[in-house]
């Protein structure tokens, strides 16, 4: 389904792709993300969890850009996911101002444990595209994210 809207076949077209495309999103992002909400898990949660894994340490700051969220975002998830024990913080002892999100063993564990469910459920969602499609869809993503990023520092 596309849009109602009445103008120009420019606006239809980049109105219909834009709707087409959040739909896409949010429709595999519930799918994905369901075993999540079982688990007690947020989608940022998640996110957060994953990136200390597969990065190690960041401070807050570095975790925000990575996932393209605010610092009080962040703040928060980071605040949640201590309360239960699944990171902790470290302060520098070079700028005690500046702190390291560490995963603890129980969120390495509780990780170690998800990640492969999420992937498999990932590649299950994309596998309707075929390897070349996931390429283009992949370089159209990119194309469409880096003109954005290119507008904002201009």
């Amino acid at each position: 389904m596309g849009t109602h809207y009445k103008g120009s076949n420019k606006e239809i077209n980049a109105l219909d792709s834009y709707i087409k495309l959040l739909r896409a999103a949010e429709t595999v992002s519930a799918r994905v993300n369901a075993s999540l909400i079982k688990k007690g898990l947020t989608e940022s949660q998640f996110a957060v969890l994953e990136a200390l894994y597969h990065l190690g340490p960041q401070c807050q700051k570095d975790i925000g850009k990575k996932l393209l969220r605010s610092g009080g975002n962040i703040t928060l998830v980071v605040d949640n996911l201590e309360k239960q024990e699944l990171v902790k913080r470290a302060r520098s002892k070079a700028d005690r101002r500046f702190f390291t999100v560490h995963l603890t063993d129980k969120g390495k564990s509780l990780i170690e444990e998800l990640f492969p469910g999420q992937l498999k459920l990932i590649v299950e969602e994309m596998s309707v595209l075929s390897e070349k499609e996931q390429s283009e869809f992949q370089s159209l993503c990119k194309k469409i994210g880096i003109k954005d990023i290119k507008n904002i520092e201009n």
